[in-house]
């Protein structure tokens, strides 16, 4: 296990492929909006490290919040998978939307109002 404050890194006990690794902030928060600004600087600096340190040709950097996006563990936490075939490492399925640009803009302007 590596310890950089403030975070930890260490293998998943569930890889989905070799090297298969987890970026633990300190802090405890549920979701990564709930983190502090400076633990979240830690965190990709050290995925950056494991990947190329494991050499990972192409990989995955993954970070889930809540049930419906696959979170399983009640605390912040990034994956760093790698993914060296189509068939090992992470599966992703990706349903874009068909949305007008309009609504889409709708979106951006709510968001950037809580900026």
């Amino acid at each position: 296990m590596i310890s950089c404050f403030p975070s930890y890194a260490f293998m998943d006990i569930e890889p989905l492929s070799e090297g298969h690794s987890l970026v633990i902030p300190k802090y405890h928060a549920e979701f990564m909006h709930q983190l502090p600004d400076e633990y979240l600087a830690d965190v990709m600096p050290i995925a950056k490290k494991i990947a190329a340190a494991g050499g990972f040709a192409q990989y995955n950097v993954l970070q889930n919040n809540g049930p419906l996006a696959n979170q399983a563990v009640p605390h912040v936490h990034f994956h760093v998978i790698p993914k060296p075939d189509k068939e090992t490492g992470l599966g992703v399925r990706w349903n874009a939307q068909k949305k007008p640009i309009d609504e889409i803009k709708a979106t951006y302007d709510r968001i950037m109002e809580k900026l």
